[in-house]
C-alpha cells in the first residue's frame, strides 16, 4: 500500500497519493481530518522515530462498480530515538484499516478511511538486530527496483 511504503520511505508524495482529494481520515483518539492532513500529522511523530515498519495483512475487499469497501489488518511497529541512557523502546500497534475506495479518472484511491486499533504494546530493542541496508531514504534497496517512486525534496 503506498501510505505504508511512503511513510516507511519517507515519501510523503507517495503517502498523499492513497487518498482522494478531499479525502478524510478518523484515527479515533489521534486524528480526525483530511488524509493530506494526516500524513503531515503522522509525518512528524514517524520523522521523530528512529525506524519504523508497516505491514499489511488479511484484507476483505468488496468492490461494487466503481466504489469499494475493504477492511485490512495492519501491523505498525515504531522504534524511538535512544533516550539518554541508550535504550531504544519498540511500540507495536495492531489495528485494520476500514476504508471506502473510489474510482475517478480511471485512479483508485481513498475516498475515507476509518483506523482501529485494536492491541498495542511496548518493549526494549537491540539496534544490532537492523540489517543495514535498511534505510529511510532514497539509498534504500526498494529504490533500485521502484525508481519512479523518488522521496519527496
Amino acid at each position: 500500500m503506498p501510505l505504508c511504503r511512503g511513510l516507511d520511505r519517507m515519501d510523503k508524495d507517495l503517502a498523499y497519493s492513497v487518498w482522494h482529494e478531499g479525502g478524510t481520515a478518523l484515527y479515533h483518539g489521534m486524528f480526525e481530518g483530511s488524509g493530506h492532513g494526516f500524513v503531515d500529522w503522522v509525518w512528524e511523530a514517524h520523522a521523530a522515530m528512529e525506524r519504523h515498519s508497516h505491514q499489511i495483512a488479511n484484507a476483505l475487499i468488496v468492490v461494487d462498480g466503481k466504489a469499494a469497501k475493504s477492511e485490512t489488518y495492519v501491523t505498525v511497529t515504531l522504534w524511538t530515538n535512544p533516550d539518554q541512557e541508550g535504550r531504544l523502546q519498540e511500540i507495536t500497534v495492531k489495528g485494520r484499516y476500514l476504508d471506502e475506495w473510489a474510482e475517478r479518472s480511471g485512479r483508485w484511491a481513498i475516498s475515507h478511511r476509518e483506523y482501529v486499533t485494536d492491541m498495542q504494546s511496548m518493549h526494549d530493542v537491540d539496534r544490532d538486530t537492523v540489517d543495514e541496508a535498511s534505510q529511510r531514504n532514497s539509498s534504500d534497496p526498494s529504490f533500485r527496483l521502484f525508481p519512479a517512486h523518488k522521496e519527496s525534496k
